[in-house]
């Protein structure tokens, strides 16, 4: 479905969820040579993760949550983009509501997000010819295999969509679904990017999450406490490299779907928090503590098989080097708000 809009100097593209972790990185990618149209709502997101953008000529913000329609042609502040003429060229679509200590306030929304709101963002797409870009999880694939830990694309999605969780996971699922049923109809270029694993500066501190948890206890000098077995495991891949996979895949032919986006090399978890440890500098010990629920989740790592060799794209940074970036991070969030977190 090639566009028949003309392009000017630069591709309009829009980035739902463009203030979030991932998508902040990205906005910053693309606006070196694109026009970005950010649109948020802010719900689990933070406006300091754009807020060196929204004076560059080449970005706009977009106050909005896209479980509402929304037309682009309404509003007066994309003029400059000439978007009435051009339309949009492209959609990465990272909208929906993430936080791990405060899923449940999220859960409706979530489900909304992830079902009504993929679905205003795919009309967009149709009304304008445009490639759309969906976000995808490797949750999908479940627990890991002990008998096979890599997943590929070709293997089945087979998730419990009863659980507490269910609106994420399955949202996900849904959502492909959706946009296949799409790209079926109505020809949309469409490409599913399943992420695994993601950590980098702009990651929530205090939400819950593993990397920013261990970081946070560093730094107050506190024990490293891990609810999981001592010789549990894990991927991780630096926000840059997602970042330009996303952007390798956009710009992959039409029939390059589905494709794993994360980090094939794993790392035990006791070795992680002694190397927190070492570069935060401080007299934290490694703690591993029963489970509450008795059980430890230990996700797949991805077959990046397809990544290689259909678009040429391999994680790059070093872990010691991501984790630098992450805990300097950190520490600047904490200079600047010193009751952050609390």
């Amino acid at each position: 479905m090639p566009s028949s809009k003309p392009v000017f100097s630069r591709k309009n593209i829009l980035v739902t969820g463009g203030a979030g972790f991932i998508g902040s990185h990205l906005c910053d990618a693309l606006v070196k040579d694109h026009h970005v149209i950010c649109v948020d709502n802010f719900s689990t997101s933070s406006v300091s993760n754009i807020e060196h953008l929204l004076q560059n000529p080449n970005f706009e913000f977009i106050n909005h949550d896209i479980v509402q329609p929304f037309d682009l042609n309404d509003f007066s502040e994309l003029d400059r983009f000439k978007v009435k003429f051009q339309g949009i060229q492209e959609i990465y679509h990272l909208a929906c509501p993430i936080s791990k200590r405060h899923f449940e306030d999220f859960k409706i929304a979530t489900v909304l997000t992830n079902s009504i709101g993929i679905k205003n963002v795919l009309d967009i797409a149709v009304a304008n010819q445009a490639k759309i870009l969906y976000a995808s999880s490797s949750a999908l694939y479940g627990p890991r295999n002990p008998d096979r830990p890599f997943v590929s694309e070709s293997d089945p999605c087979v998730l419990d969509h009863l659980t507490k969780h269910g609106a994420y996971d399955e949202g996900k699922r849904f959502s492909e679904a959706i946009l296949y049923t799409y790209q079926d109809v109505y020809g949309v270029d469409v490409k599913i990017s399943r992420l695994f694993r993601t950590y980098g500066p702009r990651m929530k501190l205090f939400d819950g999450n593993l990397v920013p948890d261990m970081i946070n206890a560093a730094l107050e000098g506190r024990d490293i406490e891990l609810t999981y077995a001592e010789d549990a495991r894990l991927g991780l891949c630096f926000v840059s490299d997602i970042v330009d996979g996303l952007v390798r895949h956009m710009n992959s032919p039409i029939d390059v779907t589905v494709v794993n986006l994360g980090s094939d090399q794993e790392h035990y978890l006791s070795s992680l928090a002694a190397q927190i440890i070492k570069l935060t500098d401080t007299e934290s010990r490694v703690r591993f503590e029963p489970s509450k629920n008795g059980t430890s989740y230990e996700a797949g790592l991805p077959d990046i098989g397809k990544a290689r060799q259909v678009l040429g794209w391999l994680p790059l940074v070093r872990l010691e080097d991501g984790l630098r970036r992450m805990i300097d991070y950190a520490r600047a969030q904490r200079q600047l708000t010193p009751s952050f977190g609390q």
